[in-house]
């Protein structure tokens, strides 16, 4: 009996040990990833702020960001392909961490934004939207105003421009990015404009997000992690060639934490992005191909997924 509680003590006093280590120690690393990946969530950042106290969790923040091209994108140098016989390739992707996938949309054109039937009050399910749309390929969007960390997605963060008009026009999210768009004949501009801007740029279909990955084939600098942690992730880009990239990756499950800025912004190099822009992500990434949910979505709603006010559809 006395041998079990010099264990049990032991095992407790090594614990507390690690925790303040791990919390409080010399190397900074697993607090910035702590920190940087909890205050990116809407529900979780109770673990960083019960632990550190704000000017803290701030000056973390400074050592740990996005430095993001201040260009836009230059349109010139994007040659669509129209009529492609092969709408898409989907490839299963994994790095340090995170697995995900990646959809290769060789018409860009056929590209455009869907809302939710009821913008402004209520999301829509992604499986929804795809069998109103009769869309072939669905990812999110836009993240959305979320003051209780529990709406139901009726109201996107900054201008949504479908089909040419201003459907929505709530304040921007400080997600860093700007405009991210596709123009008539489906190139995507990204930018940080004004949504006048954005229409006599040329875009029909566009959001407000970021932060900005890589601009005209220049990536963006990371700073420390990034100051995203790592979480599941959405992300679109485009080649020099026309060639969209749909980008989603798993997070916050057993098999896959998550990706960095850092992961998403190597992917889109791998596959040859020339411009690239991250979407919102955490319980709204999704992926939906011939209506079938693909990734393993974290948003506690129907399928595991969460309602959402606008969707990058391929028809």
């Amino acid at each position: 009996m006395k041998n079990l509680r010099i264990h049990i003590c032991t095992l407790l006093f090594f614990g507390l040990f690690c925790f303040l280590f791990l919390f409080y120690g010399p190397l900074p690393f697993f607090r910035d990833f702590l920190i940087t990946t909890a205050m990116r969530t809407k529900t979780h950042q109770y673990l960083a702020t019960i632990f550190y106290e704000e000017e803290y969790i701030q000056q973390v923040f400074l050592k740990n960001s996005i430095i993001e091209s201040k260009e836009m994108t230059n349109l010139d140098k994007i040659k669509v392909k129209v009529g492609s016989k092969k709408l898409y390739k989907k490839e299963n992707i994994h790095g340090s961490g995170y697995s995900g996938y990646v959809v290769e949309i060789y018409d860009s054109t056929r590209i455009s934004l869907e809302i939710s039937s009821k913008l402004g009050k209520e999301g829509e399910w992604i499986t929804d939207v795809v069998k109103r749309t009769h869309a072939k390929i669905a990812i999110n969007s836009v993240g959305f105003y979320d003051p209780d960390w529990s709406s139901n997605g009726g109201i996107p963060h900054g201008p949504v421009i479908q089909n040419g008009k201003v459907v929505s026009n709530f304040a921007r999210s400080s997600v860093g990015g700007g405009i991210a768009g596709f123009t008539k004949d489906g190139k995507l501009f990204l930018g940080d404009v004004s949504t006048e801007e954005a229409l006599k740029k040329g875009i029909v279909q566009g959001v407000s997000f970021g932060p900005f990955l890589i601009m005209n084939g220049k990536k963006s600098t990371v700073v420390g992690n990034g100051g995203w942690g790592r979480a599941p992730r959405t992300a679109i880009g485009q080649r020099k060639d026309g060639t969209v990239l749909f980008v989603v990756i798993d997070g916050r499950i057993p098999s896959s934490i998550g990706a960095s800025m850092k992961d998403l912004i190597q992917i889109m190099e791998n596959y040859g992005a020339y411009n690239a822009v991250n979407m919102d992500g955490g319980s709204s990434s999704a992926l939906v191909i011939h209506g079938k949910v693909i990734n393993q979505p974290v948003g506690g709603g129907k399928n595991g997924l969460r309602k959402l006010p606008v969707f990058w559809i391929v028809k």
